[in-house]
């Protein structure tokens, strides 16, 4: 079947030679090109990479494959991701700076996680059949520590201690980064140590979004 990104490179490539700024970039950042670039030209793309053609300041031409990860499902997905790639080198080189997120979101899809820890709450601290407080809303709980080795649910409480803790640290340099204030900061924060990954995957499709409206209206 044939490619359906390279069977449109040639329109692709005449469209990308009015962004030469951008192809600068794509060479700097994503090809991991040290040498001074002068210039920039895409010779190629398909669904796998593109092909770069640069001019060094001392004159010499050389090219550079940059490999798509993951590559292009279709022609469709073009545009999104060179406008990621062209958002991640500017800022990463400095041309553009990091876009500001000065608010908090619950993430929506926080029930992924929120349910597991929920569960694990409820199993281990729900009361045992000899409390005066059991009842049959807690025979789920019970079964569930009967089935667990004894070290079972002190392994999960020390697991989510570590991954939710290392996302924190992870949180609180993307609140950093982006010149969060401390109170959205302080939320994030909290919701990451709550519920994990989702606030931070959030966070960063956040920031995503801001870098292509930027693009978008041409800041």
């Amino acid at each position: 079947m044939s490619d359906p990104v390279a069977a449109k490179s040639t329109f692709l490539c005449m469209y990308m030679s009015n962004h030469p700024d951008t192809l600068v970039s794509y060479v700097r950042f994503w090809g991991k090109v040290k040498d001074g670039v002068a210039s920039a030209k895409m010779a190629g793309i398909d669904t796998k990479g593109m092909d770069l053609t640069y001019t060094t300041k001392s004159g010499e031409n050389k090219q550079v494959r940059v490999v798509f990860d993951p590559p292009l499902a279709g022609y469709e997905e073009v545009k999104p991701r060179l406008m990621n790639m062209k958002a991640d080198a500017e800022e990463a080189l400095g041309m553009t700076k990091a876009p500001q997120i000065d608010t908090y979101r619950l993430p929506p899809n926080a029930w992924k996680t929120a349910i597991p820890v929920i569960a694990l709450v409820y199993t281990t601290f729900s009361p045992v059949p000899s409390s005066p407080s059991y009842s049959i809303a807690f025979v789920p709980a019970e079964a569930i520590r009967n089935a667990l080795p004894s070290w079972g649910l002190a392994f999960c409480w020390y697991l989510l201690f570590a991954l939710h803790s290392s996302e924190c640290l992870y949180m609180l340099s993307l609140c950093r980064k982006h010149q969060t204030p401390f109170v959205p900061t302080l939320l994030y924060l909290i919701s990451t140590f709550a519920i994990g990954f989702p606030s931070w995957v959030d966070f960063r499709r956040r920031v995503q979004a801001e870098r292509i409206d930027s693009i978008m209206k041409g800041k």
